[in-house]
C-alpha cells in the first residue's frame, strides 16, 4: 500500500464515477508497461491496481502516476502480476518545499547535474523538469 496527499496533483476527474476510467487512461496514455490495467477507487481516494506488469519499474511508475492524482489517497497494487522481478534499489521521494531535481540530485547522487537521471527514471510522473511540486512522489533510482 502505498500512501499519497489525496488534495494535491493533477486533477484528471471531476466525479468518482468517472475515476476509474480517468485513471486508466491517465496510466496507459504512457503505459510504463502494465496489460489488461484495470483501476478501481473507493470514496476515500483509494486506488486499486490490477492487471500484468512486464516489471518492478512498471509496476511502481503506475502506482505513482496514480498515486499524483488529485483525489487519491492510496495505492493498492496487490492486484497486480510482476512478470520479472527486478533487483533494483530505488527510494519513493515525496517532494519537499523549495526542492529541485538539481537539489534532489545532489541529495541523493553527490551530483546535480544528474537530475536529468532523475528526470529519464520518472518522465511517466514528471512532464517538465520545472514544475514539481510539494507532496509530490518520485522515484530514485540508486542502482541500475
Amino acid at each position: 500500500m502505498f500512501d499519497f496527499i489525496k488534495d494535491i496533483g493533477a486533477k484528471i476527474f471531476g466525479s468518482k464515477e468517472e475515476a476509474p476510467e480517468k485513471l486508466k487512461e491517465h496510466i496507459e496514455q504512457d503505459n510504463p508497461g502494465v496489460e489488461n490495467l484495470e483501476v478501481q477507487i473507493d470514496d476515500e481516494g483509494k486506488v486499486s491496481l490490477s492487471g500484468e506488469a512486464k516489471d518492478t519499474d512498471a509496476l511502481q511508475k503506475a502506482v505513482l502516476m496514480a498515486g499524483n492524482v488529485e483525489g487519491v489517497s492510496e495505492v493498492d497494487p496487490s492486484g497486480v502480476v510482476v512478470q520479472e522481478e527486478k533487483e533494483i534499489k530505488v527510494e519513493i521521494y515525496e517532494i519537499q518545499k523549495g526542492d529541485t531535481l538539481w537539489a534532489i540530485a545532489e541529495r541523493f547522487y553527490g551530483d546535480g547535474n544528474k537530475w536529468k537521471k532523475i528526470f529519464e527514471d520518472n518522465r511517466e510522473v514528471i512532464k517538465d523538469p520545472d514544475l514539481i511540486y510539494p507532496g509530490q512522489k518520485i522515484r530514485i533510482v540508486l542502482e541500475d
